[in-house]
């Protein structure tokens, strides 16, 4: 609200001392024109542009190697800045006293400690390696800690894991979509000025 004010304020103080009529400020409105111009244009030319499911299907079927997922695990986690806390905390999850996201709530310095200490879901590789090795190597439904890392020490409990595999058509038809609709607009773009440069006169001149 205050930039909105702020914003108004100074349109208000620039039209009472006439900036709009200074040179330098036309000359940016020229350009900004032409810009907006230019993307008009464009977009003119994108409409006609269309993808059929025929097309789809067959990038699809051509690339299957590029619509393969990697196996995804999702977890949750505790961390703490010493193993003896982590112990601790750990016994008071695994006998009843706490749930985990009561505990992660109380003694995690991680920001997702707000969450119930829940990272989500996550692949390979995303993760600091003892930490990857730990979640990937658990049982889902697993309480596993402590697992020390760069950062500390974490308690983890793995909700579920997902695995990895081919995609559907289903699953990757408005990506396909989307990359096949950018190519053809970028085509007609140039096939249309293309078209433009045959017809027209275009002279370089030097500039010392």
């Amino acid at each position: 609200l205050e930039q909105l004010i702020g914003n108004k304020l100074l349109l208000q103080d620039a039209r009472r001392n006439l900036l709009e009529g200074e040179a330098e400020f036309r000359a940016e409105v020229a350009r900004l024109k032409d810009k907006l111009l230019i993307s008009y244009a464009g977009n003119k030319i994108f409409t006609n542009v269309k993808v059929t499911e025929d097309e789809v299907r067959a990038y699809y079927e051509e690339n299957r190697e590029q619509f393969v997922s990697e196996a995804t695990v999702n977890a949750s986690h505790i961390l703490v800045d010493t193993e003896e806390k982590a112990k601790a905390i750990y016994e008071e999850i695994a006998s009843g006293k706490k749930t985990f996201e009561d505990a992660a709530k109380e003694y995690s310095s991680c920001p997702s400690s707000a969450e119930g200490g829940s990272l989500g879901e996550f692949g390979r590789g995303q993760m600091v390696p003892e930490f990857d090795q730990a979640c990937f190597s658990m049982a889902e439904g697993e309480l596993r800690g402590p697992v020390k890392t760069q950062f500390g020490y974490h308690i983890i409990y793995k909700a579920d894991e997902q695995p990895g595999g081919q995609q559907t058509l289903v699953d990757v038809h408005d990506q396909i979509k989307d990359l096949l609709r950018h190519g053809a607009r970028g085509k007609a773009v140039d096939a249309f000025v293309a078209e433009l440069r045959e017809k027209a006169e275009i002279e370089f001149l030097e500039v010392e």
